[in-house]
């Protein structure tokens, strides 16, 4: 046999396989098609009356559904309105409670300026005095006990403790 022999039973093999192949898709459409025909039958006997229901629903329910969006719009804008004045209002608690908090932070700082100054002036008029006046009385006691000791160093009727002799 030669090549064109052989190559000539090839494609007869192919066409012949694509005919059947053609064939077979014409029976499965065929199929396909009368189930479809079957489906279109049952959608307009039981699907349609139920749309045609819904249709005359939607009509009469048409003029509740727009007094509803109506009303739904309007409660929106009150809505928005207030809460555009609760904002206002949030907004202007709070510039004044921040003001307050600064102005009882400088009042806090003020006092505490005038706790320390006045402190101050307490210990410069006060304590430091009290403390040189102590020292002076302190002073004048010991050399009013230098004075009652006499030449021995020892005050007269009282005894020093062995362990004082050495300090």
């Amino acid at each position: 046999m030669d090549h064109l022999t052989i190559w000539i039973a090839v494609t007869s093999a192919a066409v012949l396989l694509q005919a059947l192949i053609m064939v077979a898709m014409y029976l499965a459409i065929r199929k396909t098609s009368a189930k479809v025909e079957g489906l279109a039958e049952e959608v307009k006997t039981k699907v349609l009356p139920t749309v045609d229901l819904v249709h005359s629903t939607v009509t009469e329910l048409k003029p509740r559904i727009e007094t509803i969006v109506v009303n739904v719009s309007e409660s929106t804008t009150l809505v928005k309105a207030q809460l555009e004045r609760l904002d206002a209002t949030v907004t202007d608690v709070v510039d004044r409670t921040r003001l307050q908090v600064i102005r009882a932070d400088e009042l806090i700082n003020r006092t505490m300026d005038k706790v320390e100054d006045a402190t101050e002036t307490v210990h410069k008029t006060v304590v430091s005095p009290v403390r040189q006046l102590s020292g002076l009385v302190h002073c004048l006691t010991a050399a009013l006990d230098f004075l009652r000791r006499g030449k021995n160093g020892r005050r007269e009727g009282v005894t020093v403790p062995q362990d004082e002799m050495f300090i």
